[in-house]
């Protein structure tokens, strides 16, 4: 177990305020935030505080950490079923229940494999941890699993949000890499899903009467890999587009977002996808990036440690090695800014004191370290 490092990072600010219409940048600022590095991870994917303090971190081989930033200890969290690896496999989001207080039940995703094919599966379980450290989460059980599971490794999404009122739970499931399914109404997958708090599907699903899987909240998703509700109890989203394209959504009930029928991107054998276009039926995206930046992590910030940022959003940039602020007015948003973060960052989360925590998405010794970002000076 190796102690906290804690440094001083010069990062560098790429682009700010940023047009979402002409994607022309404003001169760069000075950097607003140290860098301290905390910990390092063999190739985190999400993290989430407890209210004590301490964070539960998930890995993409399937461990969960219980980690406590004030001495670096690390306790692996038993109970965590068999996960599927390969390629974009994980295991993946962890949330605590609204009601963690009184139930201790921690919902998290994971990639597995039944039967020769693959999909990603929703899973509870409480939270417990005996007198001589040891923790697990007891009574595992998986409450939602996404429909048809297909061949492959990649596309899973599995990004879990709760309503604001805590009634419900709202999961992303990626299109597989398969197309199609994203507009299929009997599938799971290319949507956002609306549950009840023990995996069922939410009454009231806008789609549902249509013949659409009961669990259907919007469709015509890709690659779902954050979801956040704002102050107002909007509901975000953002996907990583094909070739060009990743996107920013307000997710409403029942709408189609296109994919992959339209795509401000192209297929990755040079085919054309139609652009999002006014009247053509389909949701547009309120923000979208060509080049990409492949987006991470999804957080809706509502500290006050950084008051200039309340109410924006930021992403996670993988391929862009980048964390990304988008501006929110309302039910607009635009491009604010980028900074380069010299890794690829996978998560993006808020501490107690409203500091923001990055997990790096590398191996354990190479770039796969936990962040946290202060204000500067």
């Amino acid at each position: 177990m190796r102690n906290p490092l804690i440094t001083a990072l010069p990062l560098i600010l790429i682009a700010c305020s940023a047009d979402n219409a002409t994607g022309q940048n404003a001169p760069a600022s000075a950097t607003p935030f140290k860098t301290s590095t905390i910990a390092d991870f063999d190739s985190p994917w999400a993290m989430t505080f407890l209210p004590d303090g301490r964070a539960l971190v998930t890995e993409k081989a399937g461990e969960m950490i219980l980690f406590d930033p004030k001495n670096g200890t690390k306790i692996p969290v038993a109970g965590i079923p068999a996960v599927d690896s390969a390629g974009q496999g994980a295991l993946m989001d962890v949330v605590l229940s609204p009601n963690f207080a009184q139930d201790k039940a921690v919902y998290f995703s994971f990639s597995e494999s039944r039967d020769g094919v693959k999909g990603v599966a929703l899973a509870k379980g409480g939270f417990a941890q005996a007198s001589d450290g040891t923790t697990k989460l007891d009574g595992v059980q998986v409450i939602f699993r996404a429909s048809p599971y297909v061949e492959g490794n990649g596309h899973y999404s599995g990004r879990i949000a709760f309503s604001p009122d805590g009634k419900y739970l709202f999961f992303t499931n990626g299109e597989r890499q398969k197309f199609d399914p994203a507009q299929d109404p009997k599938a799971t997958l290319g949507k956002v899903l609306r549950l009840n708090l023990d995996g069922t599907p939410a009454a009231g699903n806008p789609l549902a009467a249509q013949g659409f899987h009961p669990a259907v909240w919007s469709y015509g998703h890709r690659n779902l890999l954050g979801i956040a509700f704002d102050a107002d109890g909007r509901l975000w989203e953002q996907e990583m587009g094909p070739k060009g394209g990743d996107e920013v959504n307000l997710i409403k009930p029942g709408l189609n977002y296109g994919y992959p029928k339209v795509s401000n991107g192209s297929h990755y054998d040079g085919r054309d996808i139609p652009d999002h276009a006014p009247g053509d039926g389909f949701e547009a995206p309120k923000v979208s990036w060509n080049p990409v930046i492949s987006p991470g992590g999804l957080l809706y910030y509502s500290g006050n440690l950084f008051p200039a940022w309340k109410g924006s959003l930021f992403i996670g940039g993988l391929s862009s090695k980048a964390l990304v602020r988008v501006k929110l007015d309302g039910d607009k948003a635009s491009k604010a800014d980028q900074w380069d973060m010299g890794a690829r960052i996978r998560e993006v989360e808020q501490g107690p004191d409203g500091a923001l925590w990055v997990l790096e998405d590398g191996d354990d010794g190479s770039q796969g370290r936990l962040l946290k970002l202060t204000p500067a000076g």
